[in-house]
């Protein structure tokens, strides 16, 4: 069966409407970019880099964020600035463990090559391990793999899902994950605003795995589809990337990458021990421009804040859901196979479930 989106499949969950595309790039001006790299010689490579970009004009038209650590065996670099000052002011980066510091380099050397006016940047690039199909320690990829991310970056379509990117090695809940997106428009303040989400899921154990409410790794165990990397069901990691046109400060910020962790608990994530599982959320709804010595800001009331925060549970939910149905068995180092999620099992247990 063509790999499909959720609800291409005819599932749906949560009761917010999704935005036009139902990815992170309904929130307007947000551009994304894969570097997906497979090759079986001279080593096995199954990995990529994710590229993020907050607006055109990051590099001086900075944006307010927060993040949220619910388990932090993991990196997300530039985290101390962001919990100094709330701001961003470059594009982000998602990758496997190894690779953190190259594509951390090659944004530095991208404002360079762009000409940013700023001489100093502490870049966000986020992990998860991949080394169970990826050829880790060969240290695969290059700063022009990176540049090709970030070069290739698009607004106004769905971005790529499933082995693609960052997530090219990934696994979720034991079958094969990777990148995946998602959005929800909420009416809040007598405005419209979209909470998107793009995840790199790589967490998580079979039995858990639920969708909306169905316990579908239970329905689809092991006896019908193999369970790959046993010995490590409870590590992993997931990466959650929110972006909203809401006009937040970096407080609220944090508060919305916080329910985070409420979509990803829904899918049966439970922040284990080895789980490296970290939240950022940026707002583009406030302009602070690099030379201005005052800018003036919006912000959300904090009554009004409930909404986004359901926003960003069901698109974490349904941006995980979407990188297991879009990516594809993959075959790694040593032989090792990762099957896909069976779609045609899928629908049949959810239908059992009358969903």
């Amino acid at each position: 069966m063509t790999r499909a989106r959720l609800r291409e499949l005819g599932i749906t969950t949560g009761t917010l409407p999704p935005g036009p595309l139902n990815a992170i790039t309904d929130v307007a001006g947000v551009r994304v970019g894969m570097a997906t790299v497979i090759r079986d010689a001279p080593n096995v490579v199954r990995t990529g880099v994710t590229a993020i970009w907050p607006r055109a004009d990051i590099w001086t038209d900075y944006v307010f964020a927060g993040f949220h650590s619910f388990n932090g065996n993991g990196e997300m670099t530039g985290l101390c600035w962001i919990a100094e000052q709330g701001l961003i002011g470059a594009p982000i980066g998602i990758t496997n463990t190894y690779q953190v510091g190259l594509v951390r380099d090659a944004i530095c050397a991208l404002a360079v090559r762009e000409g940013a006016s700023q001489d100093f940047h502490l870049p966000v690039v986020a992990e998860t391990y991949d080394g169970w199909l990826n050829d880790v320690q060969s240290f695969p990829l290059t700063q022009e793999d990176a540049f090709a991310a970030f070069d290739s970056a698009r607004a106004g379509v769905v971005p790529p899902e499933g082995n693609v990117g960052g997530g090219t090695g990934m696994i979720c809940h034991q079958f094969k994950g990777g990148t995946g997106t998602a959005s929800r428009v909420v009416t809040q303040a007598g405005a419209s605003y979209t909470v998107g989400a793009l995840v790199q899921a790589n967490y998580g154990a079979r039995d858990l795995l639920r969708v909306d409410g169905v316990p579908v790794g239970r329905e689809i165990d092991r006896d019908v589809v193999p369970v790959p990397r046993e010995e490590l069901a409870e590590a992993g990691s997931i990466i959650v990337v929110l972006a909203t046109d809401a006009p937040l400060l970096p407080i609220q910020c944090q508060r919305l990458a916080r329910r985070a962790t409420i979509g990803l608990a829904w899918v049966g994530g439970i922040g284990a021990n080895g789980s490296g599982d970290i939240f950022l959320a940026f707002s583009t709804g406030n302009h602070v421009r690099e030379r201005d010595k005052i800018s003036e800001v919006r912000m959300l009331a904090p009554e009004a804040m409930t909404g986004l925060f359901r926003a960003a549970a069901e698109s974490t939910e349904e941006a995980i859901l979407n990188a297991l149905t879009m990516a594809e068995t993959m075959t790694g180092r040593e032989g090792r196979v990762v099957h896909a999620l069976p779609l045609d099992r899928l629908q049949e247990v959810m239908r059992k479930h009358a969903r």
